[in-house]
Parts: C-alpha cells; structure tokens; sequence
C-alpha cells in the first residue's frame, strides 16, 4: 500500500515575514494582496481576532487599531525563496516527490527508515530547524486522504505535534473523525459542489466516502467519483514528478492607480507580456496567439466603465518576447478608448505547444531562430542571476504610476544583499 504524506507549511506567508523579524514574533499580521487591497493571508494570531480572509483591509482599521493588528504588502521574492528552501529540506528524505503549491508537496514515504508518523515528525523538525517555519504533515495512502489528514493535523483533530498519520488510527476512530470534518474541506469539493451534496444529504467526508462510486459518477462526473474512490484508500491520482505544462499563462495585474493614456498602457501590457514570455520559455513552450485586455474599476460603478478584448494571432507559434509584445500592443491600439480611467490590463498566451513537437515550416529561417533562441537564453539567464527586470524590453518603461501599490513590503531579507540582516558582536 502506498504511504504519502502531505507536508504543508503553517501560514506560509505570515511565518516568512516572522522569521526575520523577532519584534512582530508574537503580533497579528496580515498579508495584503497585489496593490494593498485585501488580506491574502494572516498568522494565527490575526485569525483567533476574526480576521477574515479577503477582506478589504480598509475595512479593518478599527479591529486593527484595537488589537495592533501589522499589514504587509505580498512580498513575492521573499516568499518564493522560502518556498525552494523547504523543498529543499523535503529532497533530502526522498527524491520521490510533487511540488504541489508553494507551500505545499506531497511525498512518497515508501522505503524510509522508521514508521511514517516517525517520519512526518523528523521532516517537520528538519524544516524547523533548517529553515525555520512550521509545517503540518498529514500522511495516508491517498493523495487526498494525505489532504485530509493535513487538515486534521493543523485543526487537532487528530495525530500528535502537527503530525497525523490515518494509518495509524483504527477504522472506528477513522469513521468517529470523518464524521465531524464538513465535505466542503475535501480536495476538490468547492462551495457549488458542497452545495449540491447537501441537497443530496451529504454533509460530512464520512457520507461522502460512503457514498456509491456508481451513484456519485451518474449524477456528478468522473472526477468525484474517483476522489470517493480515493476516500476509500485506492489510488487514482499518481505522484508527478513534473508539473504538467499549462495550457494557458496568464500575466495580469491591477494598476497601483488608474490609467488613462494608451503610453502607460502599453507600458504595463508590454510588462506583463515580458513576464508570460518567462513562464512560456520555461516550460518550454511556443505560443500561437495572444490576448490582450484592458478594463475600467467596476467596483466604482459611478465612473464610465469599459471592459474590452483582442486576440491576436501571431504569423508563427513564437516565444519570443519582441514577437509577443508586437502583436500585444497592436491588439492594445485596436481596443484602447480615450477617456475611460483604467483599472487593470493583462495578456492571455493561448495555443501553447512544446517546442520539441513543433513541426517546423520547410520556409522557416533557422539561422534567424537559432539567433533569436540564444538571444531569449541570454535574457533569461541575465535575468535569473541578477533579478528579475535586470534585463527587459525598453517598452516595459522605467517606472510609471500603473506599477503596483505596495507601501508595507517588508525587505527582501534572503534575495538582495543590501538586506541581509547583520549581527554585530559587543
């Protein structure tokens, strides 16, 4: 039988922050998302005061006075970094493994030394010690089994320190703690889909599991029928060893504040392509088309309000960043209109094919692509070593009021030098 476990870490963001700095150890913070508008994350004790998640945070200010609640702007590098340096820790148990988010892998535990409850404590001092965040390990035969027991681990429902292993418990002790756990917190199981089991007077994960595979695939898919299955302790979703490739990569962002001419526009379109491009490359990849969309606030419904489109074929499938923002920015002079305050703008990369399987035109210029592919790798390889924007496109501009708001970042302590912190001996 296999053994997987679920190692997931505690407040991910929240922790980040904490590590470096001591003076916040014990304060509530929240995490804001992009431009400083809602709470995206929140340490535990920001979530024992009620803070909700995604709330707007102006909205917070007198529970945040009260209680001398910190926020914070997402530190995206910080919390990136952190990410690698668990998995890090977590490669050093087994090869055998899935990045599932980035706070979050599964593990193959099959061949270790000890018994898996043993394990999943040994892995979640290691990454304590080592790198210094808490994490949950839940570990059982069943990818979403493993989920569950994550989540019976952090709520104490079950298991010992952060640890629950349902190998461990006895088919009674299973059903009683089925039993109490809602359906809503299986993998998979959104609210529509809680919704339309509760019709069906299936609340908890204990009535779900025993439901009829048969019955669950007649009036729903394939795809709850196999989670039951997998509720049951039979395998059908494999470990990946590598994540599959998207078929689509967005890029998109909401201005820090609104926009109004079409240079600063196709600066922020021009940016944002220039990262898809990235992500395209690295998964090595082509793209037979971009869509490029521009919108007004429609929270502030008393504005003129415009929302618009453009696809934008490209002549040849291409990963290259001058060819994507070409074709981007000509879409952008397509749907642009004077006179709106726009609030967002993104790119779409569709049509995606590994370059491996591309069959390439008999009247393709390879000395042209071989040069162009080089010059992608340079760029990609300058940017990886000295940071992101080290090298871009001149039509990404040099600043501009539409970059993202973020006034309470904290320093990136682990990826600039300037801001690793010093200890100075007396």
């Amino acid at each position: 039988m296999a053994v997987i476990a679920l190692v997931d870490c505690n407040n991910f963001y929240a922790s980040c922050e904490k590590l470096f700095d001591p003076t916040i150890a014990d304060r509530p913070i929240v995490v804001l998302s992009n431009n400083d508008g809602c709470v995206v994350a929140r340490s535990a004790e920001a979530k024992a005061l009620g803070v909700p998640m995604g709330a707007p945070w102006f909205q917070l200010q007198e529970l945040a006075k009260a209680h001398d609640i910190l926020a914070l702007s997402s530190n995206y590098a910080l919390y990136a970094d952190m990410s690698s340096r668990v998995v890090h820790v977590l490669a050093s148990f087994t090869p055998d493994m899935e990045i599932y988010s980035i706070d979050e892998s599964f593990l193959s535990l099959e061949g270790l030394v000890g018994t898996p409850s043993e394990i999943g404590r040994q892995i979640r001092e290691r990454v304590a010690r080592w790198v210094g965040l808490p994490v949950c390990v839940g570990i059982a035969s069943t990818k979403t089994l493993a989920k569950l027991a994550n989540h019976a681990a952090k709520k104490d429902l079950a298991g010992l320190d952060g640890v629950c292993d349902f190998g461990a418990l006895s088919s009674s002790a299973l059903d009683e703690l089925f039993e109490q756990i809602p359906v809503s917190e299986v993998w998979g199981v959104g609210r529509r889909l809680d919704e339309r089991l509760a019709e069906m007077r299936i609340s908890t994960v204990r009535q779900l599991r025993d439901a009829s595979p048969a019955w669950i695939r007649e009036r729903f898919s394939v795809v709850l029928e196999r989670t039951v299955r997998e509720l049951r302790g039979v395998p059908c979703l494999d470990l990946e060893d590598i994540a599959p490739a998207k078929q689509q990569i967005m890029a998109s962002r909401s201005f820090g504040t609104p926009v109004f001419d079409l240079e600063q526009l196709s600066q922020a379109v021009a940016s944002h392509t220039t990262r898809a491009a990235e992500k395209l490359r690295a998964q090595q990849c082509v793209a037979g088309a971009i869509t490029v969309s521009i919108r007004s606030n429609p929270f502030k419904p008393w504005e003129r309000q415009y929302n618009q489109g453009a696809v934008v074929p490209l002549p040849e499938p291409s990963a290259d960043t001058r060819a994507l923002i070409n074709a981007a920015l000509w879409g952008l002079s397509k749907i642009y209109r004077p006179g709106y305050a726009y609030k967002k703008a993104g790119v779409l990369l569709s049509g995606l094919e590994p370059v491996a399987r591309r069959q390439e035109s008999l009247l393709a210029d390879r000395a042209r692509e071989g040069r162009t592919a080089a010059l992608m790798l340079a760029m990609d390889q300058i940017n990886s070593r000295w940071g992101r924007g080290s090298l871009r496109p001149l039509a990404t501009g040099f600043g501009g009021d539409w970059r993202m708001k973020r006034e309470r970042l904290s320093p990136a302590w682990t990826t600039q030098w300037e801001r690793v912190p010093l200890v100075q001996a007396r």
